[in-house]
C-alpha cells in the first residue's frame, strides 16, 4: 500500500502546504481521504491524477476538508469520467446536496453516489475500512485501513484514538499547534506524545499544521519524545510512503 500525503495544511494553509488531502493506493485500489482546498491541483501532480481516483471519505466536513468536493466533480465531467463516490459521517448527503444546490449545472452530469458511514467496520473502495468517534468541533471519524494505516482526521488526541491506531503500522495524527498554544479540539506536542506513550507503532505522521508549527518542528518532535520513544516525522505535501 502506498500512502501520499497531498496536502499537510490546514485552515491556514501558506505557501509549502495546501490544506487537507491524502490519497492510498494498492494494486488497482485507490481512495481518496479527504479534500481540501488545493488538493485537486495536488492530485493533479501524482500519476494517478484526478482521473483515477472515484471515491473520496471524508473525515469531517470542515471546510479545510472539504472544499475541493465540487472542484473534484466538475474535474472528472470535464476529462469524460462518468462517476464519483462520496462517502463520509452523517450529514454527508446534505453537505453534497447542499453543494449542488448552489452550483446547478452540476447537477447529473456524472453519476454521483453519496454514502454515509458511521462508527464500526465497513469496505469502500476495496479497502477493509474501521472507523471510530473523534473528539473534535465537529462530529468526524478516524479510520484505520486494511489494520495497517490509521488516519485521526482532526482531533485532540486521547487514549483509545491512540489504541486504535496501534493496531495498523502507519499512524497518520493530527498535531496543529506547538506546545505554547493554548486550543482545544486539537492536539499538541505533549498530549499526542502522552497518548502515545507505551504504544507500538512502526512510524507516526504528523499533520494538519498551521502556521504556528513553523520553526517548531525540533521542539515539537522533543516534547512528543519525552513520552513516546516511536519514530515520529513531520509530514509534507508530496511525500509517498510505503506500508
Amino acid at each position: 500500500m502506498q500512502l501520499t500525503f497531498l496536502g499537510t495544511g490546514s485552515a491556514m494553509p501558506d505557501g509549502n502546504r495546501v490544506q487537507t488531502g491524502l490519497l492510498l493506493e494498492d494494486d488497482e485500489r485507490t481512495l481518496l481521504v479527504d479534500a481540501g482546498s488545493g488538493v485537486l491541483h495536488r492530485l493533479a501532480g501524482t500519476e494517478t491524477g484526478y482521473e483515477g481516483v472515484d471515491t473520496v471519505l471524508l473525515t469531517h466536513h470542515h471546510l479545510d476538508h472539504v472544499s475541493d468536493i465540487m472542484a473534484l466533480i466538475k474535474a472528472r465531467w470535464l476529462v469524460g469520467e462518468e462517476s464519483l463516490t462520496v462517502a463520509g459521517p452523517a450529514g454527508t448527503r446534505d453537505l453534497v446536496d447542499g453543494l449542488l444546490g448552489v452550483h446547478e449545472y452540476m447537477q447529473e452530469r456524472i453519476d454521483l453516489e453519496v454514502r454515509e458511514v458511521d462508527v464500526g467496520s465497513f469496505e469502500l473502495a476495496g479497502f477493509a475500512v474501521d472507523a471510530m468517534e473523534t473528539r473534535h468541533s465537529l462530529p468526524g471519524l478516524a479510520y484505520r485501513f486494511d489494520d495497517r494505516v490509521t488516519i485521526s482526521g482532526d482531533s485532540e488526541a486521547f487514549d483509545d484514538l491512540a489504541a486504535f491506531g496501534a493496531v495498523g503500522d502507519v499512524l497518520v495524527h493530527d498535531c496543529s499547534f506547538p506546545d505554547e498554544v493554548d486550543v482545544s479540539n486539537h492536539p499538541t506536542p505533549r498530549s499526542l506524545g502522552e497518548s502515545l506513550a507505551g504504544r507500538a507503532i512502526d512510524a507516526v505522521y504528523l499533520t494538519h499544521l498551521y502556521p504556528h508549527t513553523n520553526g517548531k518542528h525540533d521542539e515539537m518532535l522533543a516534547s512528543i519524545a519525552e513520552h513516546f520513544d516511536g519514530d515520529v516525522s513531520f509530514a509534507r505535501d508530496g511525500l509517498t510512503v510505503s506500508v
